[in-house]
């Protein structure tokens, strides 16, 4: 951030994130609006100096006279100070660093400049129809829109910019997307993968951790950042007490997500021998550290290897985080849904029914026709002679 500094009483410029803000004071109160983009050297877009300069003036003279209590705070400018607070209030970063990509990517420059107080639910429903007509999904159109909302409940509580919130008024989109979003590896195909995985020492690693999304239903940054400690061998559970996003460690994504999943035979087979094997085997290393720094394996380079793995393997591509999905619809068919349920950290039972939906129903199909053909109808299935069709 830069400040070119003025005369007292003509206000200031700021540029942040390449964008010109102009800073002054009506009475007591300080006032900060976006102005606009900066000009890139070479093009003609965005504003020059002078240009901002005049807007600024412009600007300030349509404040004169504005009663004080009105403070012009945009979108941006409260959903930075939300930020700010959650931090104080200790959200995770890899929340509050999401939160900041919606702000930045989304929400500032649609609402570029607009104060709270004059953004309206016809406001909030162009800027739904804004995301779908940029093929922005479901969900992420509801995660804008909760930031969104939670900008002016903050802003109502801390300031005098709005009292009313749009968002409150205006009907959400239904995710109807959210089948679409399972996928998953059947047997054969899990297994085509596990054999096509190197057999360096890196995909000695990887392929045990191919294995244990599957078979645990274990996010991504949970595998990651599991320590020799968090296998129970005797208990026969693996117990999920940490993630690693964004180079950090912290705990789990929400509070059902600390939870103990079974240890399966084979996956427990598979962990032992790798036990025995790496360099990095005490209580508090990692199941799944870099067999020659301990450290935790980049995820860049891991995605790219299991691409190429399920490549390999001739298996469809899907993503890492699907093997989860791998586990969900194995773990519907064996439990019940309220113990699958524990065992993904779901916080809603609805999204584990998701992979009931998804899950191979031959054995109910064929208990369903035998139910049938017992009680003197025809089975699915079975074909009529020509003296049987009347």
């Amino acid at each position: 951030m830069s400040t070119t500094r003025r005369t007292r009483g003509t206000g200031s410029i700021i540029i942040k994130r390449g964008v010109y803000h102009g800073k002054w004071r009506v009475g007591t109160t300080q006032v900060m609006r976006r102005i606009g983009p900066v000009r890139k050297v070479g093009t003609s877009e965005g504003l020059t100096k002078s240009h901002a300069e005049a807007k600024l003036r412009k600007l300030m003279e349509a404040t004169v006279g504005e009663p004080v209590i009105v403070e012009r705070v945009t979108v941006e400018d409260a959903g930075v100070r939300l930020i700010a607070h959650l931090k104080t209030l200790g959200r995770k970063r890899s929340t509050t660093e999401g939160y900041q990509s919606y702000l930045e990517q989304h929400l500032a420059p649609f609402f570029a400049g607009r104060a709270l107080s004059t953004i309206t639910a016809t406001d909030v429903e162009a800027f739904m129809a804004h995301c779908r007509d940029n093929g922005q999904s479901v969900k992420s159109t509801l995660n804008y829109l909760g930031l969104l909302h939670g900008i002016f409940d903050f802003a109502g509580r801390h300031s005098s910019a709005s009292a009313n919130n749009p968002c409150k008024l205006v009907d959400k989109p239904e995710r109807l997307d959210a089948d679409a979003d399972v996928r998953f590896l059947d047997q054969p195909e899990l297994d085509a993968l596990l054999d096509a995985t190197p057999g360096d020492d890196l995909g000695r690693v990887e392929r045990v951790m191919y294995l244990a999304a599957a078979m645990t239903g274990m996010r991504q940054g949970e595998l990651i950042a599991l320590r020799w400690q968090d296998v129970d061998w005797l208990a026969r559970r693996i117990r999920v007490r940490r993630n690693y996003v964004r180079g950090e460690f912290g705990t789990p994504k929400s509070k059902r997500s600390t939870r103990s999943i079974p240890l399966a035979d084979r996956l427990g087979g598979e962990l032992d021998l790798l036990h025995q094997h790496t360099h990095w085997s005490t209580d508090t290393r990692l199941v799944f550290a870099h067999p020659h720094t301990g450290k935790p394996i980049d995820r860049s380079r891991l995605l790219k290897r299991f691409k190429a793995a399920l490549k390999r393997a001739g298996v469809r591509e899907v993503r890492f985080h699907d093997l989860r999905h791998t586990f969900g619809t194995i773990a519907v068919q064996a439990f019940p849904l309220s113990d699958v349920q524990a065992y993904m950290g779901h916080a809603d039972i609805a999204t584990t029914m998701l992979y009931v939906h998804h899950t191979p129903q031959h054995a109910a199909a064929d208990r369903l026709g035998q139910l049938v053909a017992d009680s003197g109808q025809v089975p699915v299935g079975t074909r009529l002679s020509e003296s049987q069709v009347t």
